[in-house]
């Protein structure tokens, strides 16, 4: 196992339960992009400034990264990584732990990150909700990804299928 490692997957695989239990079990940091990308009132920075966030966070030589955000910081991972873990479970299991987890963070009003909080209207409605979001990454990652991940031959890629794959993966660890 590499110590730069970039754990991705749409929203609802679990890339940051299995995020963190690597970095324990590595001893090394574990960065949540999500936590460097949203402010205040779901504000999102410029992408230089995000950029510098996660230079700033990535600048070890170990660490675990949860998240994508390949749109704002393109291969920056995959040329920076020496593994990758993509968490590519079935589509209805990842959205019904999307449900779960989205339905329980709004009952609660459970605060995210700077303050934030989920609601109905952004998870389900529209076509920047959280579900629609969700499966449209889905069949994009299943379509693209393969050949962007084979243009960075350095990488080691673990591609998760099964909570059973995933399981036995952190086993190993």
């Amino acid at each position: 196992m590499g110590r730069r490692i970039n754990v991705i997957g749409v929203s609802g695989n679990g890339k940051t339960t299995v995020a963190r239990a690597l970095a324990e079990r590595l001893g090394v940091p574990f960065v949540e992009l999500d936590a460097l990308h949203h402010g205040p009132n779901w504000s999102e920075p410029t992408i230089e400034e995000f950029r510098r966030r996660v230079e700033d966070a990535t600048a070890g030589d170990a660490w675990v990264v949860d998240g994508n955000y390949r749109g704002k910081l393109g291969d920056y991972f995959f040329e920076r990584a020496d593994t990758v873990v993509w968490l590519d479970q079935p589509l209805p299991l990842v959205l019904w732990r999307l449900w779960r987890r989205t339905f329980g963070r709004i009952r609660r009003q459970e605060l995210l990150w700077s303050d934030n909080r989920e609601t109905w209207r952004g998870a389900f409605w529209g076509r920047e909700s959280l579900f629609a979001w969700t499966i449209k990454k889905f069949v994009s990652d299943r379509r693209k990804l393969p050949a962007r991940l084979a243009g960075h031959p350095h990488l080691r890629v673990v591609r998760l299928r099964t909570p059973r794959e995933v399981k036995r993966f952190l086993e190993k660890i």
